[in-house]
């Protein structure tokens, strides 16, 4: 299946305030797809004093959700620990495309299937930058699944579609079983 969610968990559309007049709400299966083929997304965490922190990584939509990676000494993850509201944010470089952002609540994954069907979910997307000895991330899902890597998994509460030009729009999504 093409969408990244399940039909039961589609969220609600709803154009934004600040959009061109001839703008349209962009379908979660749009924005479902530019998730899809991201290969980086910036994640927003706000430090113990307050303080905002980005960073980009890797991530992928699995298990309800996106889900990333982290060492536990890492900055993000002592960031999400004292707060685990988040955004991940991806989309072009460019005043054309679509950007998407995603906000919500962090959680560590802990069961091992589920660690298993992210690390299969990470390998299918980002193919040998993780599964060749060559690629950057080779093991990486060894670590993730043994538990030697946190993983997390963002459960998306609102998210946002930015449609650029030629009709700029914003589109809201809102999860009803949220």
């Amino acid at each position: 299946m093409s969408r990244l969610a399940a039909a039961d968990d589609e969220p609600d559309a709803e154009l934004g305030p600040f959009s061109s007049p001839d703008a349209r709400a962009t379908p979660w299966a749009s924005a479902s797809a530019v998730l899809g083929e991201a290969e980086v997304f910036w994640l927003s965490t706000v430090r113990p004093d307050g303080r905002p922190h980005v960073t980009p990584l890797l991530a992928v939509w699995s298990l309800g959700g996106l889900c990333f990676t982290t060492g536990g000494q890492e900055r993000k993850a002592r960031n999400l620990e004292h707060d685990p509201r988040c955004v991940l944010t991806t989309g072009t470089n460019a005043l054309t495309g679509v950007d998407v952002v995603i906000e919500g609540i962090a959680s560590l994954v802990d069961e091992r299937s589920e660690r298993e069907q992210a690390v299969a979910d990470f390998e299918r997307k980002y193919g040998a930058h993780l599964t060749s000895p060559e690629g950057t991330w080779y093991r990486l899902g060894e670590a993730v699944i043994a538990g030697d890597v946190r993983l997390y998994r963002v459960a998306p509460a609102v998210g946002f579609a930015f449609g650029k030009l030629p009709v700029p729009g914003q589109t809201r999504y809102t999860w009803p079983s949220r």
